[in-house]
């Protein structure tokens, strides 16, 4: 005669009342915080985006805030300085990200090196841009630039050389040599924080096997800190898109930048030059898909290069 089998019990639920409550407790202040400072002001952002202020008669009667749909968007993408100004960027990332990218991670693996000394010193001196506010970098960049009171065009010239920081041709790179003054350091800490990850039996077992510091970093370092590399250019990507400081700066000196170089000085421009507060809005929110959809782009290049 056949036993029965006996019946499992069913499985309760492991999280308890007391830890419920202790993960709501954890998780609504995050919640409450995030919705304040992020969906409220995207909200508000798509709110405003949908009306216009108009004037009423010939202009002394006032103004009012009519619904306009997506009139914003369609004043935005039709303008040629809006266009012009994501044209600048996209040649600013062309030029930037690369010097970026590669810059700290040869940084990275050479403090890495077993050659290298005083790498505390170094991380240090390298890291320590970071801390100078953009706004006040991109002004002590101006004084340097500026001839007659840098040191540093007058080291030009007695080289014989001549290098107009602020003309038409020079301006870009100008911006450029600023932003790297200040964010190579600190994307060198996240390469080389990563780095002290790698095995370091993997390396002596390189070493036993003949190979040079030139094939180390390349063959075993390089790919083992790949997701950092990613995330790094993601960051980098998202934080170019958005460059406002230098060129604001920037464009007090050398006026073939104009006010509306950048897509987030063309934002600023219309909001609180032109108190078009609606044509801002919609602008920046056209800004926030265009980063969106470069952080999708990077994201899925570099998954497809770990699959890879």
């Amino acid at each position: 005669m056949a036993v029965p089998l006996a019946r499992s019990p069913r499985r309760r639920s492991t999280a308890r009342p007391g830890r419920r409550g202790a993960l709501t407790v954890l998780l609504v202040p995050f919640f409450a915080l995030f919705s304040l400072v992020m969906v409220a002001p995207i909200g508000y952002a798509v709110w405003m985006s949908l009306f216009q202020e108009r004037s009423s008669g010939l202009g002394f009667g006032g103004t009012e805030r009519v619904f306009s749909g997506l009139g914003n968007y369609t004043r935005a993408l039709s303008d040629p300085a809006f266009r012009t100004s994501f044209a600048h960027i996209a040649v600013y990332c062309v030029a930037y990200i690369p010097v970026m990218i590669g810059g700290a991670l040869v940084l990275a693996l050479l403090l890495d090196s077993a050659l290298t000394r005083a790498k505390r010193f170094l991380q240090l001196a390298l890291f320590l841009p970071h801390a100078v506010p953009s706004m006040i970098a991109a002004i002590i960049w101006i004084y340097l630039y500026t001839p007659g009171l840098s040191p540093v065009t007058g080291w030009i010239e007695d080289l014989g050389g001549n290098w107009a920081f602020f003309s038409g041709d020079h301006a870009l790179s100008s911006m450029i040599n600023i932003a790297v003054w200040q964010w190579i350091g600190y994307n060198m800490v996240i390469f080389y924080a990563a780095l002290q990850a790698v095995p370091r039996e993997t390396l002596e077992a390189a070493v036993v096997d003949g190979a040079g510091e030139l094939r180390i970093a390349w063959q075993i370092k390089v790919p083992v800190i790949r997701s950092s590399v990613v995330l790094t250019l993601l960051f980098t990507c998202v934080g170019a898109v958005q460059l406002f400081n230098e060129p604001k700066i920037l464009s007090s000196r050398a006026s073939s930048l104009g006010s509306s170089w950048s897509p987030t000085m063309y934002i600023f421009k219309a909001a609180f030059e032109r108190h078009d507060y609606g044509l801002a809005a919609a602008s920046s929110l056209l800004l926030a898909l265009a980063a969106a959809a470069l952080s999708f782009i990077v994201t899925r290049i570099g998954n497809r290069g770990k699959t890879a």
